[in-house]
């Protein structure tokens, strides 16, 4: 399902980085990076991650100059059981809340939320949020850190961050043009290292069904971005979505996991990144810079979630994934 919205822009975005990620190339576009303790001076490592989230949304506000009174509503999620990072966030803003959950895939789930809710004049202005941090979700997902258990190289890396950004009713350089609600795919992987393979098949699944869905082509685009395949999902999701749907991913695609760290100085970091926050870590700095330089004008960005639990998969069951679709576009003027 792709909804084509009118009135819904992006007015500003805030970043919170981990200490691996000040290694990024694309660290520049960081609004602030902590080092190298992973508690940030909080108790644990969970109310680390609350402190991303909480900090992201105040220094958003900061940046945009608006007051808590002038937000309707707060849609944020994470990956802790219950999307507890993101209650305890919010819980003394004093903003009404909407917590939402498509895994790695999450930011763009609640910006379609929220444009649905501009666009209808329901709401004037909305902050969308989520964080991720690498030993909470190793904790929760996989096994603790301290366990010192060897990965595979399709193993990805879970980013350390914070993320947030204002969509308002107001006219503003960029758009929210578009975007497209993803299924809920089984390609039959089990191997909760590999997520690249889980999720290719979604990504292609919404990238297809956006351009039919709008009569596009894929050069329509002057950049394409999946969330956080990494750099072996990338290649799959090339090779799936030429053989399945006829599009060819050029040049001008890439995905915001191989993006994010300096593979070849970080060898730890085998596959790339993931986690809600790989995304929106390119997505809010990057590429929203580019787009307000008009470097680029048109922007297909494509998050990516595995849907599982540890549960499941200790009973064997397969791996979901879904991939949400976001269009932005500088206004002309």
């Amino acid at each position: 399902m792709t909804f084509k919205f009118k009135n819904a822009y992006i007015e500003n975005t805030s970043l919170i980085a981990g200490y691996y990620e000040k290694l990024s190339p694309y660290a520049k576009y960081f609004d602030k990076i902590y080092e190298k303790d992973f508690y940030f001076k909080e108790k644990s490592l969970e109310q680390a991650e609350t402190k991303l989230l909480s900090e992201s949304i105040d220094l958003l506000l900061k940046k945009s100059k608006k007051t808590k009174d002038e937000i309707d509503v707060i849609i944020a999620g994470d990956l802790l059981n219950q999307i507890t990072s993101s209650s305890y966030a919010i819980l003394n803003k004093n903003i009404p809340f909407l917590g939402v959950y498509s895994a790695c895939a999450t930011s763009n789930e609640s910006i379609i939320i929220a444009s649905a809710m501009i666009d209808t004049k329901h709401i004037g202005n909305a902050i969308c949020s989520t964080s991720s941090h690498n030993l909470t979700s190793e904790k929760q997902f996989r096994n603790p850190i301290e366990y010192g258990g060897l990965k595979p190289k399709t193993a990805t890396f879970t980013a350390t961050g914070g993320a947030s950004i204002l969509i308002t009713s107001k006219k503003t350089d960029i758009k929210i043009e578009s975007g497209t609600i993803g299924k809920i795919m089984d390609l039959g992987v089990k191997d909760a290292n590999n997520m690249g393979a889980v999720m290719a098949p979604a990504a292609a699944d919404t990238i297809a069904r956006h351009l039919f869905d709008l009569g596009r082509d894929i050069n329509y685009y002057d950049l394409i971005l999946t969330g956080d395949l990494g750099i072996f999902g990338k290649e799959i999701l090339k090779e799936f979505i030429k053989k399945d749907y006829n599009i060819i991913l050029d040049s001008r695609y890439d995905d915001c996991g191989a993006m994010l760290y300096n593979l070849e100085k970080q060898k730890e970091i085998t596959a790339g990144g993931s986690g809600p926050v790989c995304a929106p870590l390119i997505n809010y700095g990057f590429v929203y810079q580019m787009l307000k330089k008009k470097h680029f004008k048109k922007v297909l960005l494509v998050t990516t979630g595995a849907l599982f639990s540890p549960t499941f998969l200790y009973q064997k069951n397969n791996i979901l994934s879904i991939a949400h679709a976001i269009s932005l576009e500088v206004v002309e003027k």
